[in-house]
């Protein structure tokens, strides 16, 4: 079908540049949550009176994820470039792009993994707690497996930002489909090559949504 309007190797390029994109999104993702989870957990259950009760350094590391959650993407990735050097020995690249992605993504999880642990019932955490369950079963038994459907609909979202970030990445050469976009729908005026990967990053949130979606409601374990 490509092949149509679009000459092999621009398919080609087209094939490595989703390739690049998908690896960019899942490694980031991967390691966001992998920071992410816990972080989110300490934010929902650290405040006066709650199971890990540590108010001021709630406070501190609220702060200071509200502040990475408040610097504009692009700006984040040039300020970090010397960074992203330092981690992955290059400024531009997938391997460099998953750096940035995974710090805007890291306090994103967070925050939504803690919305989604603040909206499980009380009265089952009261409950746990009257059966003598200590604070770590309480989190492993209670809070993670009854917010589980809210987590992966708030990873789902999570991953649906970093596909967008991913094309933004690749306006400062950090690969993938944004990167080929720009290269050749933009500075070689190839409003085909532009089209087909705006087309492609939408089958990408598409795809991610409804299998988040689904997942979701496997987990979801109300009215069964």
């Amino acid at each position: 079908m490509f092949g149509e309007f679009l000459s092999p190797a621009i398919v080609d390029l087209l094939i490595e540049a989703t390739l690049d994109t998908l690896f960019i999104v899942g490694l980031s993702g991967v390691i966001g949550t992998a920071l992410g989870l816990p972080l989110g957990v300490f934010l929902a259950t650290s405040r006066a009176g709650e199971l890990f009760a540590a108010p001021w350094a709630n406070r501190i590391i609220g702060l200071v994820v509200n502040a990475a959650r408040s610097t504009p993407f692009i700006i984040l990735v040039v300020a970090i470039i010397p960074f992203t050097r330092l981690v992955a020995g290059t400024s531009i690249g997938t391997g460099a792009a998953v750096v940035p992605m995974t710090l805007a993504a890291t306090p994103f999880i967070a925050r939504v993994i803690e919305a989604a642990i603040r909206g499980v019932d009380q009265g089952l955490i009261e409950a746990a707690r009257a059966m003598g369950a200590s604070p770590l079963q309480i989190v492993r038994k209670v809070l993670l497996p009854e917010a589980l459907p809210a987590i992966t609909l708030a990873l789902t979202l999570t991953a649906v930002s970093l596909i967008g970030y991913s094309a933004m990445v690749g306006a400062v050469g950090g690969g993938g489909l944004g990167d080929l976009g720009i290269r050749f729908g933009y500075q070689r005026f190839m409003p085909d090559v532009m089209a087909t990967v705006v087309v492609i990053l939408i089958l990408l949130v598409q795809g991610v949504q409804s299998l988040g979606d689904f997942l979701a409601r496997r987990f979801d374990k109300r009215g069964k």
